[in-house]
């Protein structure tokens, strides 16, 4: 969602404080919020709640991108869900119509500390194996943050398209 005069951030140049080996996943996770928050700025809490043809809401799409980025850097830590993490990861599943600038707030916090944690992990840790959820499914630490990185980028750009479909209706 770039104009012309501001490119993609991956055209953008460094994210200060991301070292080089991370900056793919900086720009990705940068470029999913500001996405996110064009596509979204004008349109009413009914239009973020609709369902057309039964595809998942805009709500649903930010709340998941909060949390789903917030559990995928606790596994990037080696830590494993708490609690709270675990009820929000069910409230996802059916989520009530809620405020939609505390869904932004929510997505900009997780984000923030997400682009924190980017910058704060070591390139030496990048490839230290990480276990994922219950079944300890393997993966690394650098696994973990570019699957967070794609995994923005794709339900970004559901949201933009969902934004473009409830406009038209």
């Amino acid at each position: 969602m770039a104009t012309p005069s501001t490119p993609e951030f991956w055209l953008r140049g460094p994210v200060d404080g991301v070292h080089p080996a991370l900056m793919p996943a900086a720009h990705a996770l940068l470029q999913t919020l500001e996405d996110v928050e064009r596509a979204t700025a004008d349109l009413t809490t009914e239009q973020w709640w609709l369902s057309p043809g039964g595809a998942a809401p805009i709500g649903f799409h930010v709340l998941h991108l909060a949390g789903s980025t917030d559990r995928l850097l606790t596994y990037a830590r080696g830590e494993m869900l708490s609690d709270a993490q675990k009820a929000a990861f069910r409230a996802e599943s059916s989520p009530s119509p809620v405020d939609t600038a505390s869904l932004l707030a929510d997505l900009r916090r997780s984000f923030d500390a997400a682009m924190a944690q980017l910058r704060a992990t070591p390139p030496s840790s990048l490839h230290e194996a990480r276990a994922v959820g219950r079944a300890a499914l393997p993966t690394t630490v650098i696994g973990l943050l570019f699957h967070a990185a794609e995994h923005s980028q794709r339900h970004a750009g559901q949201i933009v398209t969902m934004a473009k479909v409830v406009r038209s209706l």
